[in-house]
């Protein structure tokens, strides 16, 4: 799903959901909340989105793509690898420490997050972490370079926030 092709109502449900967590947390958040939060109605919520599991997916990958854009936008101005590698770690670590709903589950809710820090999905979160940054790299790198580079900066990235 490109978030470009998101209807300002889907956003503005997207951005209601990511309040509500921010606010309670995932387990207590439910598409009723959402929807009041969004100036909606339920069943607006239901045709932007099927289930709550669909909107939390939807939600995740927006986030993502958000940081994605924030890290390249930020390594774009670098001049040297060492300066797009530090404004890669600063830029992630602030974006995901100051993210408002991911703080809460981490603190609250940590059943939800640990079991993707931990083997065999802790191995996917990294791998997508790579891909996320090694764009952020692709002026001073080849792509496997980029990517191996970018894994490790997750590495030391999530070691450092938890």
């Amino acid at each position: 799903m490109e978030f470009a092709d998101l209807s300002p109502q889907a956003s503005r449900v997207l951005d209601a959901a990511l309040t509500c967590i921010g606010r309670v947390g995932l387990a207590k958040t439910t598409l009723d909340d959402v929807a009041r939060e969004a100036g909606c109605a339920r069943a607006t919520v239901y045709r932007c989105f099927d289930n709550k599991q669909q909107l939390l997916v939807a939600l995740v990958a927006r986030e993502v793509v958000t940081l994605r854009n924030a890290v390249c936008e930020a390594a774009a101005s670098a001049i040297t690898l060492a300066d797009a590698i530090t404004t890669v770690v600063t830029t992630a670590a602030r974006f995901l420490s100051d993210h408002r709903a991911l703080g809460f589950v981490a603190v609250h809710e940590p059943e939800i997050i640990v079991p993707f820090l931990a083997f065999e999905r802790e191995d996917a979160v990294l791998r997508t972490a790579a891909a996320l940054v090694a764009p952020a790299f692709a002026r001073f790198l080849d792509d496997a370079d980029a990517v191996r580079l970018g894994e490790w900066l997750a590495r030391i990235t999530l070691s450092y926030l938890f």
